[in-house]
C-alpha cells in the first residue's frame, strides 16, 4: 500500500498541475482574444454570415474574440478536394462560435479536428441487423458529430446556412448542438445545464415538446421545427437549436417555454435582435 502521505503528497501535485495548466490555457486564450481581428476576416463575415451584423455590437465583438481562441484550438482537414481557406473556416468558426456567446465554455473541449467536404457525402459502415447478419449501411449525410473529437460537414451546406439565417436550418449549429450536448458524456436532448436551470424542467419541457413534434408527424402536419428533430431527443435539441437562432420570434410566439429553456442554456434573446 502506498503510505498515506505520499498519496495526500501525489493528490496535491496533481491538483496544482491541473490549477496550473487551467491558469496557463486561459492566459494563452485571453492573449489570442487580444489580438487585432484580421481584415479579411471581417470581409468575409461581411459577406458569408448575414446575421453577424443583426447582432448587438457587444456580442458581435465577443463573437469574434471566440472565433479567435475556436481557430487556434482547433485543426481543420479537406477532403474530396476541398481547400482549407479562410472563407472556410471563418465561416464555420462564426457559426459554431454563437453556440458560445455569453457561456462559460471551455470551446468544444473533446472536439479536435472539423472535417469538411465540398458538399453532401456517402458514409459506409458495418452494421448488424436484428437476426444477427452483418451488412453495409451507406447513407448520404450532410454532416456528422462524433463523441470521439470529430465534426464532419458539408462546406456548401455550411456556406448556404450562414448566407440565408432565416429559414430555420443551420447544419453548423445542428451539429455543434450535438457537441455541446455530448458534454454530459451522453449525447440524449440533455447538455450539461447552468446553475439556473432546473434539469427536472428541462426534461419537462423538451420531451412535452418532443413529443408534441412526434405526433404532428404521425400526422402529417407541418410544423416550424424540423420534422426530423422527431427521431429522437438528441436530434430534437439540435433542431430547436437552429429554429431558435434563425427563426427566434417564430419560435417564441409558438413554442414560448421551448424557447424559454433555450434562451437560459444559450444565455443570449436572439429573437430582441432583430
Amino acid at each position: 500500500m502506498v503510505p498515506l502521505y505520499i498519496f495526500l503528497v501525489l493528490c496535491a501535485g496533481l491538483i496544482a498541475w491541473i490549477a496550473t495548466s487551467s491558469f496557463r490555457r486561459r492566459k494563452k486564450r485571453q492573449e489570442i482574444a487580444n489580438q487585432p481581428f484580421p481584415k479579411e476576416w471581417r470581409q468575409i463575415l461581411r459577406k458569408n454570415l448575414s446575421f453577424f451584423y443583426k447582432m448587438p455590437a457587444d456580442l458581435q465583438l465577443q463573437l469574434k474574440n471566440k472565433m479567435k481562441i475556436f481557430l487556434s484550438e482547433k485543426q481543420f482537414t479537406g477532403h474530396q478536394g476541398q481547400d482549407i481557406t479562410d472563407e472556410v473556416r471563418v465561416t464555420i468558426a462564426a457559426q459554431a462560435c454563437l453556440l458560445l456567446l455569453n457561456r462559460n465554455t471551455d470551446f468544444y473541449p473533446f472536439l479536435q479536428t472539423i472535417a469538411v467536404y465540398p458538399a453532401a457525402f456517402i458514409t459506409n459502415r458495418a452494421m448488424q441487423d436484428t437476426s444477427g447478419v452483418h451488412q453495409r449501411d451507406s447513407r448520404v449525410i450532410l454532416g456528422e458529430s462524433w463523441n470521439r473529437g470529430k465534426v464532419i460537414l458539408s462546406w456548401k451546406d455550411s456556406a448556404s446556412g450562414g448566407a440565408d439565417f432565416e429559414d430555420g436550418h443551420n447544419l453548423v449549429i445542428h451539429e455543434f448542438a450535438h457537441q455541446l450536448d455530448g458534454e454530459s458524456g451522453t449525447t440524449n436532448g440533455a447538455p450539461p445545464l447552468g446553475k439556473s436551470q432546473s434539469y427536472d424542467k428541462w426534461s419537462q419541457v423538451l420531451s412535452s415538446e418532443f413529443e408534441q413534434l412526434r405526433q404532428q408527424a404521425q400526422r402529417g402536419e407541418s410544423t416550424l421545427i424540423d420534422q426530423y428533430g422527431a427521431t429522437n431527443p438528441a436530434e430534437f435539441f439540435a433542431v430547436s437549436s437552429e429554429v431558435f437562432f434563425e427563426r427566434p420570434e417564430e419560435l417564441k410566439g409558438k413554442h414560448p417555454a421551448l424557447y424559454h429553456e433555450l434562451q437560459q442554456f444559450y444565455s443570449v434573446d436572439p429573437a430582441s435582435w432583430s
